[in-house]
């Protein structure tokens, strides 16, 4: 089953010197019920505005996304009722406890106070947040920000996962468990996509990846595929390959 069907999106930004920056340019793909789609490129590559756009948080130039069958563009409100969002600079409010802050965004998802309380509970159990869920959201480390980030954003238990840089920054732990979050939830039956520098992370993650670069898609394929394209071992030195074929095409 398709859950995300995304046709030659486009985002172009104009500067005040009268430039035109294509930030992403016709990409196109699918993603499937209990998939994970890896979005791979440097910085700069366009990765994150093409989560915002599925996000539904800034608008494309150009193209669809259409969301369980839907396009966002007609019902937006109901499109982000589906999907949990996770941005690369998502900050949380100092003055809250964690639990609290849970608390909040799930009378804003529409929650009641009792499927809160039981969703909270089962997400401190499964992100490993008991010795810190109630202590103040500015006494967190990195580590632990992040797991009460990704808690907030799928509290309401969203069809779809869109996940910038979920690991950037943590320690070794902190990163294992946000993986096995994210594994998890794929045998759940969540379309998740997730953007990240980690080629390792990737490739034992993803079912399929998205090689990003300037704003275009090189390739997309399961990481096997992606190997046998390019004739190389490891998914760094295909990027590297594309990157090169393309360079050499233009």
């Amino acid at each position: 089953m398709r859950v995300i069907v995304v046709d030659l999106l486009s985002k172009v930004y104009h500067t005040s010197r009268g430039k035109t920056v294509e930030a992403v340019r016709e990409a196109s793909f699918e993603v499937a019920a209990g998939e994970i789609l890896g979005l791979l490129g440097p910085n700069g590559a366009g990765k994150t505005t093409l989560l915002r756009m599925l996000g539904t948080i800034i608008t494309p130039t150009s193209g669809e996304i259409v969301i369980d069958g839907r396009p966002s563009s007609t019902k937006p409100d109901d499109a982000r009722r589906k999907i949990g969002f996770l941005s690369g600079n998502t900050k949380l409010y100092g003055r809250l406890t964690g639990r609290e802050l849970l608390r909040y965004f799930g009378r804003l998802y529409g929650m009641d106070d009792g499927a809160i309380g039981a969703r909270t509970q089962e997400l401190i159990a499964r992100l490993g947040m008991q010795e810190f869920v109630d202590r103040r959201c500015d006494t967190f480390s990195t580590g632990q920000t992040q797991r009460v980030s990704i808690a907030r954003v799928i509290l309401h238990d969203p069809l779809i996962l869109i996940l910038d840089e979920p690991t950037l920054g943590l320690d070794i732990m902190s990163s294992r468990t946000i993986l096995d979050f994210i594994r998890a939830a794929k045998q759940r039956g969540h379309s998740i996509i997730f953007s990240t520098h980690y080629m390792t992370e990737a490739e034992a993650l993803c079912d399929r990846i998205a090689l990003m670069h300037q704003g275009r898609i090189l390739a997309l394929g399961a990481p096997s595929e992606l190997l046998a394209r390019t004739g190389q071992r490891d998914l760094q030195n295909a990027f590297l390959a594309l990157v090169g074929e393309e360079a050499g095409a233009a």
